[in-house]
């Protein structure tokens, strides 16, 4: 091959005209063949492919939102305090895997819990800097949500609003995990039971308590009221509540959390207290990695998939770019054992 002035394979960054250049094919033919235009044939799509894979080609963005009016990214808006025991790196290796297969690219938007949520998804609205987002941690009514539905912006949540809005979702059934967590203390002999709940203005929040009081009713057991913590709780705080409760004569013998590091922070202070897991109490926790059975084979685990959320929230959020409406966008998620 020629290196030649003319030569375009041999500028800095690759663009649609090397590719073009190396496969004889004109600029037109590779744009749309990387577009997966549909009157493109397989093969030529897949040699277009290979060769721009081969030389590291990046699309302009810029040159595609003149084209197309779009961006190709999908914004994942996330709290930077929700970063506990890598369950972001699950949610976004799911996102990308499925974004892998499409002309979309995946940026995270940070904000802080003292922000205001709806910042970031006011600004990606107006600047247009992403054709859909995704985000998580949703409120019963959830101002996010509102907007989004009311300007007609793509948008999934991990999560389930509650104000009658027909939106996309992938959710994990947190009232069925309250019940479950229940019968399967209750089938270990316990009777005296505490929930570790999530923040009460969360959605999920108010699922998993109606299952975890239902399933008191169910199976007649008593419920031991914890204050004070969530499982967004500092560690410490947790294991100072959880040492006070756990020494005190009217302790529960069953603990269920509503996540892994917050049972961590249960079981620790209830052996610092001397108690033995499996004899003295039991605790029923969500885990995502299989983690918790190695911390301690006595855990009763059910399982939620963030990698499976992932891929479900990035399926939706294409679908609707692609003018699919939000029926049908919906999933929520079974417990399963660990």
């Amino acid at each position: 091959m020629n290196d030649s002035p003319g030569d375009p394979s041999t500028t800095a960054r690759p663009t649609l005209k090397t590719i073009a250049y190396m496969t004889g094919l004109g600029v037109t033919t590779v744009s749309r063949a990387l577009s997966d235009a549909p009157d493109i044939s397989q093969s030529t799509k897949e040699r277009v492919r290979l060769v721009a894979n081969q030389i590291g080609y990046r699309p302009n963005r810029a040159g595609v939102r003149l084209r197309t009016g779009k961006t190709n990214v999908i914004s994942l808006i996330l709290s930077i305090e929700t970063e506990v025991l890598g369950l972001t790196s699950h949610l976004v290796y799911g996102l990308s895997e499925r974004l892998r297969a499409s002309p979309y690219h995946l940026i995270v938007t940070p904000y802080s819990v003292d922000d205001n949520s709806l910042d970031p998804v006011r600004y990606i609205v107006e600047t247009g800097s992403a054709d859909g987002v995704v985000f998580s941690r949703i409120e019963p009514r959830d101002a996010r949500v509102q907007y989004l539905h009311e300007r007609g912006f793509p948008f999934a949540t991990h999560g389930r609003s509650t104000m009658g809005i027909d939106h996309a979702f992938f959710d994990y059934d947190n009232q069925a995990y309250g019940e479950t967590a229940v019968r399967l203390l209750a089938e270990r002999g316990r009777r005296r039971l505490a929930l570790l709940p999530p923040p009460a203005h969360l959605t999920y929040a108010t699922h998993m308590l109606v299952g975890f009081t239902s399933g008191l009713a169910r199976h007649d057991l008593l419920e031991v009221p914890l204050h004070q913590v969530t499982s967004d709780s500092p560690h410490e705080k947790i294991m100072s509540v959880i040492t006070e409760m756990m020494t005190s004569p009217n302790r529960p013998d069953g603990i269920v959390c509503a996540s892994a590091s917050s049972a961590i922070a249960v079981i620790s202070a209830a052996e610092d207290a001397g108690l033995v897991i499996g004899r003295d109490f039991d605790v029923a926790v969500k885990d995502a990695f299989n983690m918790m059975r190695k911390f301690r084979r006595e855990v009763i685990v059910l399982h939620e998939d963030f990698r499976a959320a992932g891929l479900g929230l990035a399926d939706a959020v294409l679908r609707l770019i692609d003018g699919e409406n939000a029926t049908g966008q919906q999933i929520i998620q079974p417990p399963r054992p660990g």
